[in-house]
């Protein structure tokens, strides 16, 4: 059983200052879980995180009642928490919806999108190659989603953005462990994506994006379900 020390170098985020206590504790361990700092199923001992973040227990206990009403966390009897191992129902559940928000917002982005915000969405995506070319998995993952959001910018929907914001640090959290897997072929398709943007043509955003997002989902499962 995995326990929370020997968390990677770095990897446990500063708290930042302003704010109630418990929601800076409750972010950072979000983060945390988020990133695969701490894994799926790996035992959370409040003591120990307490140690890591430089706080006392109860933020700690009130971040982790919170993270386990929201899904990432669960509470067991007698056992303690423990990271929550998501069910490839659950996955294929927020990956469905995933891509019915991201294929409207890329509608939308081709027909909203000027010049200048083609040009960003470039720039963003040749970020990712270069990380993917020097093996930065997670500056790989960070420019994705970074990528994602800026087209859910330009789509100009505020209840689509907050519906897709809702589900983003889910997604973050299951393409992280498949990112290596996407690798280059990812920004292919970020690369055929932007193209369809830039000569607004909806119909070939909707189903480029359909087709990445479809990828992701196929992949996770694919990992899930290889031998162990």
């Amino acid at each position: 059983m995995l326990s929370t020390t020997g968390l990677p170098q770095g990897a446990v985020p500063k708290l930042e200052r302003p704010g109630p206590l418990r929601d800076r504790v409750y972010e950072a361990l979000l983060e945390l879980i988020t990133t695969r700092a701490l894994q799926p199923g790996q035992h959370l001992v409040e003591s120990e995180l307490a140690g890591h973040l430089g706080v006392s227990r109860q933020p700690v206990r009130e971040a982790l009642q919170r993270l386990n009403t929201e899904g990432w966390v669960d509470l067991r009897p007698a056992q303690g928490a423990f990271v929550h191992e998501p069910t490839e129902e659950e996955a294929d559940q927020l990956l469905t919806v995933r891509t019915l928000l991201e294929a409207e917002a890329a509608r939308l982005a081709a027909a909203n999108a000027g010049s200048a915000a083609v040009a960003a969405l470039e720039e963003l995506c040749a970020e990712g190659e270069r990380a993917v070319a020097a093996d930065d998995v997670d500056g790989a993952v960070a420019m994705n989603a970074r990528l994602h959001a800026k087209i859910m910018e330009l789509a100009g929907n505020k209840v689509l953005a907050e519906l897709a914001a809702q589900v983003d640090r889910r997604v973050r959290w299951y393409y992280t462990p498949v990112a290596r897997q996407r690798g280059r072929q990812s920004w292919v398709e970020h690369r055929e994506l932007i193209a369809a943007i830039a000569d607004r043509d909806e119909q070939r955003a909707i189903e480029a994006m359909r087709t990445h997002t479809e990828q992701t989902r196929k992949m996770y499962h694919e990992r899930e379900n290889r031998p162990r």
